[in-house]
């Protein structure tokens, strides 16, 4: 037996559920759930039945079958006998360790390989790390600058390497927990050293040849560099060597406009730094919403951190023990001056060491690897998953495609990636966070779309918290009025965004969430005065009227 989904068009009830659940009981298929909301079904077919037969019968039933994944397998390929392991997985981040995890769930012999510290960028160097600072400044602005008359509050000078000592301890911590103790755990080997594929079934680490029956490569992203006269002739920081300085700055020049730049921008403005943010772009969050664009612009210039957009960088140099960075800026020259200086351009697919080309592996234009549906890359036996992809630079979206590349390449099954309704967050205060299409996407998708955007201060609990900077905005498909993306920026945005990602993965409607109990002032609440601002002025509701 096989477990497979499959996506089905045209159901729009209960009753559809039940025609598609009918056709494919006709033919065999047995624990069949269908989902008009999610537009597909879910369902077991015996050996001897094809996934041609079932779409035939979704078919001849009225409905469009679609592209078919199989989820289970109760006959797991075999590998062969060749390859001193089943699985050698290059890396050790989200991506490998998840992969690692589930191929051993499927009884491989596994192995890890890396070249350095084990658990990769989120638990040693982003996430982690980048989010407990993150918080030290937001209550140390908080201390200095409450919206409360009546309280006096204030804040001491920051001991940045008191702050840094603790947040490496807890780095230590989490990092024994959720990645070292379970090599022994589950029983996989971790082999450090460089990898380097000598063909298209060996790797090299370390002088030693090691073959595989299937490989991962999960190598991640590194920090990118940009083309700027006079950077390679300076000492600057990356977000790396950033976040493990001892003391505070008191200037802080950020080159870059993504999620990076803002987020450890804020977290020196927060700390007490003087920060000023420089970028190419027109404005920040360049592929977001407008409306979040000028959101966030809004609150981080009336916190105090000064933003130039649209510059062209003429060179970088040193200047005693100041850097300065040399702009255009419509035309004017201008000169920022700063004891530090952040590049936080984006981020490079770590692929130069592995000699992609003696195993055929193709990669892209930025050097990251080329994969397909099934995360599987030129070369057949080996597979790829996580930042090294250029995909969602996130560790879940990394943690999740690990699993799928080893249900695939070990568990023999076809499960596709499916990236339609990935939460992104940006950490910064206020928070931003998104999931689905903008606008401009669902646009450029053909959608006939409705949009709302409900500004913060017509949130109730953006007004008792005397934070009214913020904006949410919805994109439905005026036919369907399915919801196809939401956006954020608000306080706890990242705790809000999940409600909505479920909304847009199962195909909830607008009319949904105007019939949804939202609890009054939670920050969730939000979303539903959000659906409810398509056709209505909640400025003329009252609370909770909704």
């Amino acid at each position: 037996m096989k477990k497979y989904r499959i996506k089905v068009q045209g159901m729009t009830c209960n009753g559809c559920e039940e025609h598609v659940a009918t056709a494919l009981e006709h033919i065999g298929a047995a624990n069949i759930e269908a989902s008009f909301r999610r537009e597909e079904a879910t369902f077991e077919l015996p050996d001897e039945v094809e996934i041609d037969t079932a779409k035939k019968a979704i078919n001849e039933a009225k409905y469009q079958s679609g592209d078919a994944e199989v989820l289970e397998s109760h006959n797991v390929p075999n590998l062969g006998d060749e390859g001193d392991y089943d699985f050698l997985i290059i890396g050790s981040g989200g991506a490998a360790f998840s992969a690692a995890i589930q191929a051993v769930e499927h009884g491989a012999k596994v192995a890890i390989i890396e070249r350095g510290t084990v658990g990769g960028t989120c638990v040693n160097i982003g996430c982690v790390p980048s989010k407990t600072l993150l918080r030290a400044g937001e209550i140390n602005h908080l201390a200095k600058n409450n919206p409360f008359l009546g309280l006096h509050t204030s804040a001491s000078a920051v001991d940045l390497a008191q702050l840094v000592e603790q947040k490496n301890e807890l780095v230590a911590e989490m990092r024994e927990q959720k990645y070292e103790h379970l090599i022994g755990e589950y029983g996989f080997e971790l082999i450090r050293g460089e990898a380097k594929f000598v063909d298209e079934k060996t790797i090299e680490v370390s002088g030693r040849k090691l073959t595989a029956k299937r490989f991962l490569i999960a190598t991640g992203a590194s920090p990118s560099i940009p083309d700027i006269p006079g950077l390679t002739d300076i000492d600057y920081l990356t977000s790396t060597s950033l976040l493990d300085l001892k003391q505070l700055p008191k200037t802080l020049a950020v080159i870059g406009s993504g999620y990076i730049a803002m987020e450890l921008g804020q977290l020196f403005h927060n700390l007490g730094t003087e920060v000023t943010l420089i970028q190419r772009s027109p404005r920040v969050f360049k592929e977001y919403d407008p409306e979040i664009s000028e959101a966030v612009t809004k609150a981080v210039i009336e916190q105090g951190i000064q933003v130039i957009t649209g510059v062209t960088y003429e060179r970088v140099e040193a200047t005693g023990n100041f850097k300065q960075v040399h702009l255009s800026v419509n035309g004017e020259t201008k000169v920022i001056e700063a004891e530090q200086l952040l590049i936080a351009t984006g981020r490079k697919p770590n692929t130069e060491a592995l000699n992609l080309r003696a195993a055929n592996v193709i990669i892209g234009s930025k050097g990251e690897i080329v994969v397909d549906d099934f995360l599987k890359t030129s070369n057949p036996g080996i597979y790829a998953a996580g930042d090294v992809t250029m995909g969602p630079q996130f560790v879940y979206v990394a943690a999740y495609e690990g699993r799928i590349a080893a249900d695939n390449a070990i568990g023999g099954l076809e499960r596709k990636v499916n990236l339609e309704a990935v939460p992104g967050v940006t950490f910064t205060s206020p928070s931003v966070a998104t999931v689905g299409l903008t606008e401009e996407q669902a646009k450029a998708k053909g959608y006939e779309v409705k949009t709302s955007v409900l500004p913060l201060d017509a949130v109730p609990r953006a007004l008792v918290n005397r934070e009214t900077t913020g904006v949410f905005k919805l994109v439905a498909d005026s036919k369907s009025l399915k919801l196809l993306g939401a956006h954020i920026v608000a306080e706890n945005a990242g705790e809000v965004i999940y409600a909505a990602t479920l909304a847009v993965k199962f195909g909830l409607t607008i009319e949904d969430l105007r019939d949804s109990l939202a609890p009054y002032l939670t920050m969730a609440e939000g979303l539903k005065l959000a659906a409810l601002t398509f056709d209505k002025d909640v400025s003329k509701l009252s609370c909770c009227a909704g």
